[in-house]
Protein backbone atom coordinates (compact mmCIF):
# COMPACT_ATOMS: atom_id res chain seq x y z
CA UNK A 1 0.00 0.00 0.00
CA UNK A 2 2.50 2.29 1.05
CA UNK A 3 6.23 1.87 0.12
CA UNK A 4 9.04 3.54 1.33
CA UNK A 5 11.03 5.21 -1.04
CA UNK A 6 14.18 6.51 0.38
CA UNK A 7 15.39 7.25 3.98
CA UNK A 8 17.83 9.68 5.51
CA UNK A 9 20.03 9.19 8.02
CA UNK A 10 20.37 12.07 10.62
CA UNK A 11 19.63 13.49 13.80
CA UNK A 12 15.69 12.70 13.29
CA UNK A 13 14.77 10.01 11.35
CA UNK A 14 13.35 11.00 8.04
CA UNK A 15 11.66 9.22 5.28
CA UNK A 16 9.75 9.82 1.91
CA UNK A 17 6.97 7.22 1.44
CA UNK A 18 4.65 6.71 -1.26
CA UNK A 19 1.67 4.33 -2.48
CA UNK A 20 -2.25 4.58 -2.90
CA UNK A 21 -4.42 4.05 0.27
CA UNK A 22 -8.07 2.74 -0.56
CA UNK A 23 -10.78 5.46 0.24
CA UNK A 24 -13.76 3.94 -0.56
CA UNK A 25 -16.32 3.83 -3.97
CA UNK A 26 -13.71 2.13 -5.71
CA UNK A 27 -11.14 5.42 -5.43
CA UNK A 28 -7.21 4.84 -4.64
CA UNK A 29 -5.93 7.66 -3.22
CA UNK A 30 -2.04 8.45 -4.12
CA UNK A 31 -0.01 9.39 -0.66
CA UNK A 32 3.36 10.67 -0.18
CA UNK A 33 4.99 11.25 3.02
CA UNK A 34 8.44 13.15 3.87
CA UNK A 35 10.41 14.25 6.18
CA UNK A 36 10.43 13.82 9.77
CA UNK A 37 8.43 11.02 11.51
CA UNK A 38 8.34 12.89 14.65
CA UNK A 39 7.54 15.89 13.61
CA UNK A 40 5.34 18.36 13.62
CA UNK A 41 1.98 16.99 11.25
CA UNK A 42 1.15 19.03 8.36
CA UNK A 43 -1.39 18.28 5.45
CA UNK A 44 -0.77 19.53 2.18
CA UNK A 45 -3.91 20.20 -0.22
CA UNK A 46 -2.92 20.99 -4.02
CA UNK A 47 -5.50 23.11 -6.06
CA UNK A 48 -7.79 22.63 -9.38
CA UNK A 49 -9.96 21.26 -8.18
CA UNK A 50 -8.07 17.88 -10.02
CA UNK A 51 -4.04 19.31 -10.63
CA UNK A 52 -2.96 17.14 -8.52
CA UNK A 53 0.47 17.49 -6.06
CA UNK A 54 3.64 17.90 -7.31
CA UNK A 55 7.40 17.19 -5.89
CA UNK A 56 8.23 21.01 -5.79
CA UNK A 57 5.34 21.40 -3.37
CA UNK A 58 7.96 20.02 -0.95
CA UNK A 59 10.22 23.10 -0.65
CA UNK A 60 7.09 24.98 1.18
CA UNK A 61 7.87 23.03 3.65
CA UNK A 62 10.34 22.27 6.63
CA UNK A 63 12.43 19.13 6.47
CA UNK A 64 11.71 18.34 10.05
CA UNK A 65 8.17 18.59 9.62
CA UNK A 66 6.06 15.59 9.11
CA UNK A 67 4.23 16.34 5.48
CA UNK A 68 1.40 14.72 4.03
CA UNK A 69 0.55 15.32 0.87
CA UNK A 70 -2.21 13.44 -1.52
CA UNK A 71 -3.90 13.49 -4.73
CA UNK A 72 -7.39 14.28 -4.22
CA UNK A 73 -9.74 11.99 -6.12
CA UNK A 74 -9.67 11.29 -9.69
CA UNK A 75 -6.17 13.92 -9.80
CA UNK A 76 -2.89 12.87 -10.19
CA UNK A 77 -2.01 10.04 -9.87
CA UNK A 78 -5.03 8.49 -7.61
CA UNK A 79 -7.09 6.07 -9.73
CA UNK A 80 -9.26 5.84 -10.99
CA UNK A 81 -7.73 8.58 -13.10
CA UNK A 82 -9.97 11.81 -13.67
CA UNK A 83 -12.96 10.15 -12.49
CA UNK A 84 -15.80 12.18 -10.93
CA UNK A 85 -17.83 9.50 -9.33
CA UNK A 86 -18.50 9.96 -6.09
CA UNK A 87 -16.55 12.55 -6.11
CA UNK A 88 -17.67 16.02 -4.08
CA UNK A 89 -16.25 18.17 -1.67
CA UNK A 90 -17.50 15.89 1.19
CA UNK A 91 -15.70 12.97 -0.27
CA UNK A 92 -12.84 14.55 -0.15
CA UNK A 93 -13.27 15.74 3.57
CA UNK A 94 -13.58 12.19 4.77
CA UNK A 95 -10.86 11.22 2.30
CA UNK A 96 -8.28 13.26 4.85
CA UNK A 97 -10.20 12.29 7.48
CA UNK A 98 -9.09 8.78 6.56
CA UNK A 99 -5.73 9.28 5.87
CA UNK A 100 -5.00 10.85 8.97
CA UNK A 101 -6.32 7.64 11.02
CA UNK A 102 -4.22 5.96 8.86
CA UNK A 103 -1.19 7.54 9.72
CA UNK A 104 -2.08 8.08 13.22
CA UNK A 105 -2.70 12.05 13.69
CA UNK A 106 -4.44 13.64 16.05
CA UNK A 107 -3.98 17.33 15.06
CA UNK A 108 -2.36 18.55 12.14
CA UNK A 109 -1.58 21.69 10.50
CA UNK A 110 -3.93 22.32 7.07
CA UNK A 111 -2.00 23.74 4.16
CA UNK A 112 -3.21 25.07 0.63
CA UNK A 113 -3.63 27.48 -1.94
CA UNK A 114 -6.14 28.37 -4.05
CA UNK A 115 -8.73 25.39 -4.21
CA UNK A 116 -6.43 23.97 -1.81
CA UNK A 117 -7.73 26.63 0.39
CA UNK A 118 -10.95 26.37 -0.17
CA UNK A 119 -10.60 22.49 1.05
CA UNK A 120 -8.80 23.49 3.70
CA UNK A 121 -11.57 26.03 5.02
CA UNK A 122 -14.24 23.09 4.30
CA UNK A 123 -12.52 20.75 6.34
CA UNK A 124 -11.25 22.67 9.34
CA UNK A 125 -15.36 23.86 9.71
CA UNK A 126 -16.15 20.34 9.27
CA UNK A 127 -13.47 18.99 12.01
CA UNK A 128 -12.06 22.17 13.76
CA UNK A 129 -10.55 19.34 16.44
CA UNK A 130 -8.35 18.55 14.35
CA UNK A 131 -7.02 21.62 12.77
CA UNK A 132 -4.06 22.76 15.28
CA UNK A 133 -3.05 25.62 12.44
CA UNK A 134 -4.02 26.96 9.05
CA UNK A 135 -1.76 28.18 6.14
CA UNK A 136 -3.55 29.21 2.73
CA UNK A 137 -2.72 31.35 -0.41
CA UNK A 138 -5.20 32.95 -2.64
CA UNK A 139 -8.27 32.29 -0.61
CA UNK A 140 -10.85 31.13 -2.94
CA UNK A 141 -14.48 30.18 -1.15
CA UNK A 142 -16.21 28.00 -3.79
CA UNK A 143 -18.61 30.25 -4.58
CA UNK A 144 -20.23 31.45 -8.40
CA UNK A 145 -19.67 35.18 -7.63
CA UNK A 146 -15.86 34.51 -7.05
CA UNK A 147 -15.90 32.80 -10.58
CA UNK A 148 -17.64 35.51 -12.24
CA UNK A 149 -15.21 38.50 -11.30
CA UNK A 150 -12.49 36.23 -12.36
CA UNK A 151 -13.49 35.01 -15.74
CA UNK A 152 -15.70 37.87 -16.53
CA UNK A 153 -15.05 41.10 -15.04
CA UNK A 154 -11.44 40.42 -14.60
CA UNK A 155 -10.95 38.84 -17.58
CA UNK A 156 -12.23 41.91 -19.59
CA UNK A 157 -11.02 45.01 -17.34
CA UNK A 158 -7.09 43.30 -17.70
CA UNK A 159 -7.24 41.17 -21.03
CA UNK A 160 -10.26 42.17 -23.03
CA UNK A 161 -8.25 40.74 -26.35
CA UNK A 162 -8.71 37.56 -24.23
CA UNK A 163 -11.88 38.20 -23.26
CA UNK A 164 -12.88 38.91 -26.83
CA UNK A 165 -11.31 35.12 -27.75
CA UNK A 166 -12.95 33.42 -24.64
CA UNK A 167 -16.33 34.74 -25.91
CA UNK A 168 -15.47 34.04 -29.29
CA UNK A 169 -15.36 30.51 -28.36
CA UNK A 170 -19.17 30.28 -28.32
CA UNK A 171 -22.53 30.96 -29.90
CA UNK A 172 -23.86 33.83 -29.23
CA UNK A 173 -27.01 32.45 -27.44
CA UNK A 174 -24.61 31.54 -25.13
CA UNK A 175 -22.76 34.07 -23.79
CA UNK A 176 -24.85 35.56 -21.71
CA UNK A 177 -23.85 33.02 -19.60
CA UNK A 178 -20.70 32.26 -20.58
CA UNK A 179 -19.47 30.02 -17.52
CA UNK A 180 -22.30 27.99 -17.59
CA UNK A 181 -21.33 27.48 -21.03
CA UNK A 182 -18.10 26.73 -21.30
CA UNK A 183 -18.52 23.86 -18.35
CA UNK A 184 -21.08 22.38 -20.16
CA UNK A 185 -19.17 22.20 -23.48
CA UNK A 186 -15.96 20.89 -21.14
CA UNK A 187 -18.09 18.07 -19.95
CA UNK A 188 -19.65 17.26 -23.22
CA UNK A 189 -19.85 13.38 -24.07
CA UNK A 190 -18.08 14.00 -27.35
CA UNK A 191 -14.43 14.42 -26.72
CA UNK A 192 -12.98 16.34 -29.75
CA UNK A 193 -16.08 18.60 -28.74
CA UNK A 194 -14.91 19.16 -25.06
CA UNK A 195 -11.05 19.06 -26.33
CA UNK A 196 -10.98 23.08 -27.50
CA UNK A 197 -13.19 24.14 -24.89
CA UNK A 198 -10.86 22.76 -22.45
CA UNK A 199 -8.01 24.26 -23.97
CA UNK A 200 -9.33 27.42 -23.71
CA UNK A 201 -10.61 26.98 -20.60
CA UNK A 202 -6.94 25.95 -19.53
CA UNK A 203 -5.07 28.48 -20.78
CA UNK A 204 -7.10 31.60 -20.07
CA UNK A 205 -7.09 30.65 -16.29
CA UNK A 206 -2.93 30.39 -16.94
CA UNK A 207 -2.85 34.02 -18.43
CA UNK A 208 -5.17 35.26 -15.58
CA UNK A 209 -2.77 33.11 -12.72
CA UNK A 210 0.25 34.79 -14.14
CA UNK A 211 1.21 38.33 -13.34
CA UNK A 212 3.63 39.04 -16.44
CA UNK A 213 1.92 35.90 -19.12
CA UNK A 214 4.04 35.68 -21.93
CA UNK A 215 0.88 35.46 -24.42
CA UNK A 216 -2.50 37.28 -23.41
CA UNK A 217 -4.81 36.04 -26.35
CA UNK A 218 -5.77 32.47 -27.31
CA UNK A 219 -4.06 30.42 -29.98
CA UNK A 220 -7.08 28.87 -31.97
CA UNK A 221 -3.89 26.38 -33.88
CA UNK A 222 -2.99 25.06 -30.64
CA UNK A 223 -6.70 24.68 -29.41
CA UNK A 224 -6.72 22.40 -33.11
CA UNK A 225 -3.72 20.56 -32.53
CA UNK A 226 -4.17 17.42 -31.45
CA UNK A 227 -0.36 16.75 -30.16
CA UNK A 228 -0.79 19.21 -27.36
CA UNK A 229 -1.36 17.41 -24.42
CA UNK A 230 -5.36 17.35 -22.78
CA UNK A 231 -5.08 18.46 -19.07
CA UNK A 232 -7.14 16.85 -16.36
CA UNK A 233 -8.56 19.96 -14.35
CA UNK A 234 -10.83 21.88 -16.68
CA UNK A 235 -12.61 18.30 -16.65
CA UNK A 236 -12.78 18.24 -12.82
CA UNK A 237 -13.13 21.99 -12.49
CA UNK A 238 -16.08 22.35 -15.09
CA UNK A 239 -17.29 19.38 -12.83
CA UNK A 240 -17.41 21.12 -9.12
CA UNK A 241 -18.14 24.61 -10.80
CA UNK A 242 -21.09 23.56 -11.75
CA UNK A 243 -22.03 22.22 -8.67
CA UNK A 244 -21.37 25.48 -6.54
CA UNK A 245 -18.16 23.10 -5.33
CA UNK A 246 -20.86 21.25 -3.60
CA UNK A 247 -20.93 23.96 -1.02
CA UNK A 248 -23.76 25.81 -1.56
CA UNK A 249 -25.89 24.19 1.71
CA UNK A 250 -22.69 24.92 3.73
CA UNK A 251 -21.00 28.55 2.45
CA UNK A 252 -17.84 29.03 3.84
CA UNK A 253 -17.72 32.48 4.73
CA UNK A 254 -21.39 31.80 6.35
CA UNK A 255 -19.96 29.24 8.94
CA UNK A 256 -16.17 31.30 9.40
CA UNK A 257 -17.28 31.19 12.54
CA UNK A 258 -16.42 27.60 13.24
CA UNK A 259 -12.98 28.53 12.64
CA UNK A 260 -12.77 29.99 15.98
CA UNK A 261 -9.51 29.32 18.17
CA UNK A 262 -7.76 27.61 15.08
CA UNK A 263 -4.57 29.75 14.00
CA UNK A 264 -4.52 30.96 10.49
CA UNK A 265 -1.93 32.92 8.27
CA UNK A 266 -2.87 33.81 4.71
CA UNK A 267 -0.62 34.62 2.04
CA UNK A 268 -2.52 37.12 -0.30
CA UNK A 269 -0.87 38.16 -3.20
CA UNK A 270 -1.42 41.69 -4.32
CA UNK A 271 -2.31 41.24 -7.68
CA UNK A 272 -3.93 37.82 -7.91
CA UNK A 273 -7.03 38.04 -10.66
CA UNK A 274 -8.09 34.80 -9.90
CA UNK A 275 -8.60 35.03 -5.93
CA UNK A 276 -8.20 38.53 -5.29
CA UNK A 277 -7.53 39.84 -1.93
CA UNK A 278 -11.10 41.15 -1.08
CA UNK A 279 -11.96 37.42 -0.76
CA UNK A 280 -9.08 37.25 1.86
CA UNK A 281 -10.48 40.22 3.55
CA UNK A 282 -14.31 39.47 3.97
CA UNK A 283 -13.03 35.84 5.76
CA UNK A 284 -10.72 37.61 8.01
CA UNK A 285 -13.54 39.58 9.10
CA UNK A 286 -15.32 36.52 10.45
CA UNK A 287 -12.34 34.93 11.44
CA UNK A 288 -11.02 36.58 14.56
CA UNK A 289 -7.71 33.84 14.87
CA UNK A 290 -6.18 34.78 11.10
CA UNK A 291 -3.08 37.19 9.71
CA UNK A 292 -2.96 38.43 6.25
CA UNK A 293 0.30 38.51 4.67
CA UNK A 294 0.53 40.16 1.21
CA UNK A 295 2.57 39.23 -1.08
CA UNK A 296 3.18 42.31 -3.17
CA UNK A 297 4.77 41.81 -6.58
CA UNK A 298 2.71 38.71 -7.18
CA UNK A 299 -0.32 37.43 -9.30
CA UNK A 300 -2.11 33.89 -8.57
CA UNK A 301 0.59 31.98 -9.68
CA UNK A 302 2.89 29.95 -6.68
CA UNK A 303 6.06 30.89 -8.58
CA UNK A 304 5.19 34.51 -8.97
CA UNK A 305 7.90 37.00 -6.94
CA UNK A 306 7.80 36.16 -3.28
CA UNK A 307 5.43 33.67 -3.26
CA UNK A 308 7.38 30.73 -2.53
CA UNK A 309 9.26 32.21 -0.05
CA UNK A 310 6.33 33.73 2.02
CA UNK A 311 4.79 30.45 2.25
CA UNK A 312 7.64 29.12 3.44
CA UNK A 313 8.40 31.83 6.11
CA UNK A 314 4.18 31.36 7.24
CA UNK A 315 4.57 27.41 7.78
CA UNK A 316 7.72 27.99 10.04
CA UNK A 317 5.86 30.85 11.49
CA UNK A 318 2.90 28.42 12.33
CA UNK A 319 4.64 25.78 13.92
CA UNK A 320 6.32 27.80 16.24
CA UNK A 321 3.45 29.13 16.80
CA UNK A 322 1.11 26.06 17.85
CA UNK A 323 4.17 23.83 19.12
Amino acid sequence: MIDRAETDAGRRASVLTTGHVPVGDGHQIYVETSGAIDGMPIVFLHGGPGSGCQTAHRQLFPKDAYLVMFDQRGAGRSLPKRSRADNTTDHLIADMEKLRAHFGIDKWIVAGGSWGATLALAYAQRHPRHVIGMVMRSVFLGTHAELETAFCANLSMFYPNLHDDFLAMLPDDERADPLGAYWAHILDADAQHSRRFALAWHDTERILSQIAPECTTLDPLRLDDPKVALPASPFMEAYYFSHDCFLKDRPLLENATALAGIPGIIIQPRYDLLCPPATSHRLAARWPGVEIRVSSQAGHSLRDGETVGAMQRAIVDMIARVS
